[in-house]
């Protein structure tokens, strides 16, 4: 529950942040990070699948 409270909050900030930045840092820093998220799941699925395929 706590963990609940604290990613609202977390939430909460970033999206104020993001409400007061310029319109070309905000789509700067939503390409950043999901091209960080795309990275980080490609590499999730070659870790698993290569763990899989050994086991």
């Amino acid at each position: 529950m706590l963990f609940l409270v604290a990613a609202l909050l977390l939430l909460g900030v970033v999206m104020g942040s993001v409400a007061h930045a310029p319109l070309p840092v905000t789509l700067v820093a939503a390409a950043v990070i999901g091209i960080w998220l795309a990275v980080f799941a490609i590499r999730e699925r070659n870790a698993r699948r290569r763990h899989t395929s050994t086991g």
